[in-house]
């Protein structure tokens, strides 16, 4: 088994819409953290801040280490320079490809983790025919197709939306045991794997108000949601629900869990932007490799006047870092026993 990179592999951020904030983010990001963490940008250096130093390398070996002197950024030309706000399609194949090729170093052991910054799809789609919803899909046919799930994640509170961009009339239909079931056991292995939660405490809400009331406001607990934490309790998964949403996020109710699998997409966002709207992080468990990227968009009314806050950039790197130990530390402790058993025999 190839022993995990090491701490002193870099965190590649991949640049996103360079129209956006995601180049200012990435350096106030690094500026914050690059004395301590092993970062690579990859993008156009031209579309970064003026002044930023950059360390621009041939060899992602000459990213390792920490790198508080100067930026370092694998280059990459997008065609032209862009304006603060105005998303060109010009850049939209650049725009993919930093991503792919952050992918490509992560999954070839180069880097440790990707932290990507927010992209505009619909420039993506107009410049490059990017033919996926999102980040998440994107990332997930690099993988192979693998299933994933979408977690928000901040340090007072995790959430799992079980449905994610649909409106709210086709959440019902879209519920289904198997989303469910599938939801559940990606969240519960990734907080072992990613977390190092030996034993997850999942908490799930309802779909309906008063999680249906045992049948009068809905039937959606009784008849899908509970059979299906049933049956997952029996594999000796720890699931608390179905729950009311409106009593769950409470700071001593969330002291009983690990993460609370909601049933739609405000049910889950509501709750962790309230408690800490800057610094939450979008998660994507179920990846054979690590990917944060921080829970905002590309803020053009804002870009290029120096006045982005680059927290929710900051905490995703930092949770990279940590859920890259994490897979490092179950990695080379599965190496290590199998090394022993076959030493014993």
């Amino acid at each position: 088994m190839t022993r995990p990179p090491g701490r002193d592999a870099p965190i590649v951020i991949s640049c996103g819409e360079p129209s956006g904030i995601g180049p200012e983010v990435a350096v106030a990001a690094w500026r914050a953290l690059g004395a301590d963490m092993a970062l690579l940008w990859i993008g156009d250096p031209a579309h970064l801040p003026a002044g930023t130093p950059v360390r621009v390398i041939g060899d992602v070996k000459d990213a390792h280490g920490p790198c508080p002197d100067a930026l370092p950024v694998l280059a990459r030309d997008f065609g032209g320079a862009t304006v603060p706000g105005r998303p060109d399609t010009r850049h939209a194949q650049g725009v993919i490809d930093a991503i792919a090729d952050g992918v490509a170093l992560v999954t070839s052991g180069h880097a440790r983790a990707i932290c990507t910054a927010p992209i505009h799809k619909a420039a993506l789609q107009n410049g490059a025919g990017f033919a996926h919803p999102g980040h998440t899909e994107y990332l997930a046919t690099l993988a192979g197709g693998v299933p994933v799930v979408m977690m928000l994640a901040c340090d007072a509170l995790r959430v799992v939306p079980a449905t994610i961009h649909i409106p709210l009339s086709a959440v019902p239909s879209a519920l289904t045991a198997q989303g469910l079931r599938d939801t559940l056991r990606i969240t519960h292995a990734a907080l072992i794997r990613d977390f190092g939660i030996a034993g997850p405490r999942i908490a799930v809400a309802g779909l309906n108000p008063h999680a249906g009331e045992d049948g009068k406001m809905g039937s959606e607990e009784r008849d899908l949601i509970a059979p299906v934490l049933a049956a997952l309790r029996a594999e000796g998964m720890d699931l608390t629900g179905p729950l009311p949403a409106d009593t769950m996020f409470h700071a001593s109710a969330r002291a009983r869990y690990d993460v609370a699998v909601c049933m739609y997409h405000d049910q889950a966002l509501i709750p962790i932007k309230t408690i800490d709207f800057a610094g939450g992080v979008n998660v994507t468990l179920g990846l054979p490799f690590v990917r944060t990227s921080p829970d905002h968009g590309t803020a053009f009314d804002i870009a290029g006047r120096g006045v982005a806050d680059a927290t929710s950039m900051i905490a995703a790197l930092r949770m990279a870092a940590r859920m890259a130990d994490a897979r490092d530390a179950r990695s080379i402790g599965a190496s290590d026993a199998r090394i022993s058993d076959k030493m014993i025999r």
